[in-house]
Formats: structure tokens, C-alpha cells, sequence
């Protein structure tokens, strides 16, 4: 017995049309919706500050109106986050606007996430629940199924755990669900979206990639799965597309949640057919004995500013202008100031833009007058009475609000994980009887290194591996991996924790952490604090880090020939 689950969106602002294509393009059972994320949850607080019925992703509620009625017909159950900070408001527009249509479907909602009154000063605090609570839900009857924070693979495990009965504490086959729901959360980059060797595409119909098709999982009762996509539709599913996304935002072998403890190290992935990914062997332990909470808050104002430098003396321009803004700046500075030179320019450069260089200046304090009219008045008197060439990119802002994110941890009890019917019922949900404190992983053995002797010639790393990047909070992870056993002999001895610091010079005062994952020919580094406050901070140049992956496969070392 399969249980077909489909992803239309892996963030608030994702193709609009995906729910139409993937309810039309073939046959599932469950269809499933990822609009949250960090930042995200930081843009509903706001929109619920100005208005209290706010705070769920809207565009969920219109792409519904256009396939509510194809999803009943079709028998297709939906189960979604995009009820952000207020799912019950969403779970109610829900069924309005299935009894305007004259479509008879149960909607229910899923909370107690909402801790914000237990952390003074955010704007909001919401705990990542577990799936437990959808599948109570669905179990009830429910058609659509809305939340508020949960894990992004929840969407997956409660579906999955509703359908084959799976009841707390079979880790195993719910570690298999968290993995397949953590490759289809993020949708395309599972079909080759954002995918390292894009230009390797390995179908004959290179176009097919421009819009690449939706992941679904074929869930099986003992946790195993097939990642694959809607028959004719674009992009490709294969083992690296699977192992990309797979490292994506995770760290060491252990990846926690609230309903189990998913081992990465134990995942295998074959390639069972084109676009036919199976994955299995996952094993799964207890989850750990706290909730992770996310709080946002409002960090204070920040503002920018990009001279263009171009021609020669790019440093001594950049200087004057540095030491100019320092002294306009003085009377009233701002808390935080960065300046970033960008060298774009080249030498005898046929275009002004190829003549030009960078030259970013952010600031940031909790006073938005500072960090607004004070820099911008600071930055456009210097336009007739700085260096030659003087111009900006735009001009400076009033100064916009940013936000910090942090994570905090409460117990498991401390979290009224609630199914609220479509009935009015209220069903609490259960906290795991069981939980463990993990010990650290010790790293497994790798397989024998390539011999010393063997030629080399210095190459970007991105010829043998490929790479993903993301952010969690302030830290960045980097998964790197190699496309066979060969360069996988060479990578896994190659690319310490010291060597990744060395190729990426802003990590080295900074701790980064190697995790080995041999099954999947992978390393993923963890890199603390390169991020700041999180993304909503804007603390350096790629908030994400989501090129920090690329910039890394483009930085050279001596690489065996017999690999290139």
C-alpha cells in the first residue's frame, strides 16, 4: 500500500500556478504546502501588528479558490503550514470560501505552537511541533489541514503516520517519512532547481529544466520511498538531485525533531529508474527532550548605501570616501557599521560597468533618524565634493526595520499541542514517551585515500563535487559531495574543517564543524555565527548563504588528474 504525497511550495511566494499542476498532472493522495521559513514568520508578525486578522500566507487562500474544487473531485487531501501565526483565522477563511463555492469539505487546524507570551519582547515565538497533530486531524475526517509552525517535514510524517497508523516511537519508519518530507519541502530544488550540475542535465530536452516539475513521494508502510515527479513534467530526479536537497539546512548525522531523531548517516539512495530516486535504510531514535522555538524580534533600523568607483585609484577613492562618511558620521554613529569594497572593475575595460567597482556601506542602530536621514544626508552632500566619478547605485533609505532571530528550547510539556477539528473537537496531542539526550556521533571511517603519488593539477573543487548551502538562524551549513567512490576517496581526506577555512577566508576566526555522511558520499560543514542575527539582519553580502555552496566549488586546490 503507497501513500502518493505531493509538495506546491517550498516558500511563501513560490510558483502560484503549482497547486493547478500538480493536482492535474497525475495521481496523489495527499498534497502538501511549505510557506514558512525564518524570515517568513518575521513578515506575519508584522502584517499581524497592523492588522490582528493577518498573520497566515494569503496566497494559499487564492491559489485555493482556483483548485478547491479539482482537489475534492479528485479526492486529494491538503495539508499546509501557511497558517503562519493565526491558522485558525486561516482554517476559517478555508471554509468561507468552500461554502461560496458550494464545495462541501472539513477543514481543521492544528496549534499551540504560539508561545510569544512566555518570551517578553519578541514579536513572535513559536514552537516547531511534530506531525502527530495532522494526523489526528486527518484520522477525524479532515479534507484540508491547516497549521501554524510546524517542522518543515511534518507536512510528511502526519500524512504518512494518519495512513499506515504508525503510533509514536516506531523511529524507524517516521525517521523514513522526516526524510522524504525534508527532500520535498523545498520542492524544485529536489528536481534540479538550484542544482549544481544543472548544465549537465541528463535528459535531451535541456529547455525542460527552465520550469522545472514538482517532487511527490511514494511513501511505503516501513518508511521507504520513491522521490520522483508528475510524468512529463520538467527537470529530472536523480541521485544527486535527492542528495542536494538532502543536505540542505541539516548538520551532523543526527537530524532532531519532535517526533524522532532521523539518522542521515543511515540514508541510502539508489537509482531505481529515471527520475525514480528510492530511498531506504533509515533508521531513526528518540527525539530530543525539548522543542525548538523560534523568536523574532525587532533588532533596530538599518540602511545602505553602494558608491561606484570606477577607473583607477579604485583604493584611494574607496579611502577618501570611507574617511569622508567616518567624519559626517561622527557627530551622531551609528551602532553598527560595515563597509564591503567589491572589486568588479578590470583593467582597460571595454564597459564603464567592467571599469567599476563596489564600494557598500551598511549601518545599523536601534534609532531609525541614525540610521535614515543622518546617512543620507551624510551621503549625498559628498556629491560634488568627493572623488572623481562620485555616484551611488540609489539613494539611501529612510531606514528599514530589521529583525534578529534566535532559537530557544522549552520541554516538550510546555507546548499545548492541540487538533482542533472541523467539528469544533479539540484533540490534544500526546508528548513522546520517550526521548534521548544524544551523544556526539563520532566520525565513521573513511575509505582508503587516493595514493600520494598520484599527479595532480590545480582545478576548482566544483569539477569533482557539488554543493549546497543554507541557513539556520546565524549559522550557515555547507553539504559537499562527491558523484563517485573515487573522488569520494580523495574528497573525504581532502576537505577537512581546516581546508574548508582556508578556501573560505571569512569562516577562519569562526567555528566550523566536519560532519561525514559515507552512505551519501558527503561532508557537511557547519559554520557559526558567519550570518549574524540571522537573515532578516542582513549581516553580510548573501543573508542566506545560500551561494556559499558555489563560491566554495569555484575556489581551487590540487586535484588528482585521474579525477578531472
Amino acid at each position: 500500500m503507497t501513500l502518493r504525497i505531493g509538495n506546491a511550495s517550498g516558500f511563501y511566494g513560490d510558483r502560484f500556478e503549482a497547486l493547478r499542476e500538480m493536482l492535474t498532472g497525475g495521481e496523489l493522495d495527499v498534497l502538501t504546502g511549505d510557506y514558512l521559513a525564518e524570515l517568513t514568520m518575521l513578515i506575519l508578525a508584522r502584517d499581524r501588528l497592523k492588522d490582528p486578522t493577518a498573520g497566515y500566507a494569503r496566497t494559499f487562500l487564492r491559489q485555493l479558490e482556483e483548485c478547491l474544487g479539482l482537489a475534492h473531485d479528485r479526492g486529494v487531501r491538503v495539508v499546509t503550514n501557511a497558517g503562519g501565526l493565526n491558522p485558525a483565522g486561516l482554517a476559517e477563511s478555508v471554509r468561507q470560501l468552500a461554502d461560496r463555492l458550494g464545495i462541501p469539505v472539513r477543514v481543521a487546524h492544528v496549534e499551540g505552537d504560539d508561545l510569544t507570551a512566555a518570551f517578553p519582547g519578541t514579536l513572535a515565538a513559536h514552537a516547531y511541533l511534530g506531525g502527530f497533530g495532522i494526523a489526528a486531524c486527518l484520522e477525524e475526517g479532515a479534507d484540508i489541514v491547516v497549521t501554524g509552525r510546524v517542522t518543515d517535514a511534518a507536512l510528511v510524517t502526519g500524512p504518512a503516520a494518519a495512513h499506515f497508523g504508525w503510533e509514536p516511537g516506531e523511529y524507524d519508519r517516521l525517521a523514513g517519512a522526516v526524510v522524504a518530507g525534508h527532500v520535498l519541502e523545498c520542492g524544485t530544488q529536489a528536481t534540479g532547481g538550484n542544482y549544481s550540475f544543472f548544465h549537465e542535465f541528463p535528459h535531451e530536452r535541456p529547455a525542460d529544466l527552465r520550469r522545472p516539475g514538482f517532487p511527490l513521494a511514494e511513501i511505503h508502510a516501513d518508511g521507504t520511498s520513491v522521490i520522483t515527479k508528475h510524468p512529463g513534467t520538467g527537470g529530472f530526479v536523480d541521485v544527486g538531485t535527492v542528495t542536494a536537497q538532502l543536505l540542505y539546512e541539516t548538520s551532523g548525522a543526527r537530524y532532531p525533531g519532535p517526533d524522532v531523531t532521523a539518522r542521515l548517516d543511515t540514508v541510502r539512495l539508489t537509482q531505481e529508474a529515471p527520475d525514480r530516486v528510492r530511498v531506504e535504510g533509515v533508521r531513526g531514535e528518540a527525539p530530543p527532550p525539548t522543542l525548538k522555538v523560534g523568536l523574532n524580534r525587532l533588532g533596530g533600523f538599518r540602511n545602505e548605501v553602494t558608491f561606484v568607483l570606477t577607473g583607477l585609484d579604485i583604493e584611494a577613492k574607496a579611502t577618501l570616501v570611507r574617511q569622508q562618511m567616518t567624519d559626517a558620521l561622527a557627530k551622531s554613529p551609528p551602532a553598527d557599521v560595515r563597509w564591503d569594497l567589491v572589486r568588479t572593475d578590470r583593467p582597460d575595460a571595454g564597459t564603464e560597468e567592467t571599469a567599476s567597482a563596489l564600494l557598500r556601506l551598511v549601518v545599523r542602530d536601534p534609532d531609525q533618524h541614525t540610521a535614515g536621514r543622518v546617512l543620507g544626508a551624510a551621503a549625498v552632500e559628498l556629491a560634488l565634493a568627493s572623488y572623481p566619478g562620485f555616484h551611488v547605485l540609489a539613494p539611501p533609505s529612510k531606514g528599514t526595520p530589521y529583525g534578529v532571530f534566535e532559537d530557544a528550547y522549552v520541554p516538550h510539556d510546555a507546548v499545548p499541542h492541540t487538533a482542533v477539528l472541523h467539528d469544533g473537537r479539540r484533540i490534544p496531542v500526546s508528548r513522546p514517551s520517550d526521548t534521548l539526550v544524544p551523544e556526539p556521533v563520532e566520525e565513521p571511517p573513511l575509505p582508503d585515500p587516493l595514493p600520494a603519488t598520484a599527479p595532480t593539477r590545480r582545478a576548482a573543487l566544483g569539477l569533482v563535487a557539488g554543493a549546497r548551502s543554507g541557513d539556520k538562524g546565524g549559522n550557515a551549513n555547507v553539504g559537499v559531495w562527491a558523484r563517485t567512490d573515487e573522488a569520494w576517496r580523495w574528497l573525504g581526506h581532502e576537505l577537512t574543517a581546516e581546508r574548508f577555512q582556508e578556501l573560505i577566508p571569512e569562516s577562519r576566526p569562526l567555528p566550523v564543524t566536519r560532519h561525514v555522511l559515507p552512505h551519501l558520499r558527503a561532508l557537511n560543514f557547519v559554520v557559526e555565527g558567519i550570518l549574524g542575527e540571522g537573515v532578516a539582519a542582513q549581516a553580510r553580502f548573501d543573508p542566506q548563504a545560500k551561494a556559499l555552496g558555489e563560491w566554495l566549488r569555484s575556489r581551487h586546490l590540487d586535484i588528482p588528474e585521474a579525477l578531472l
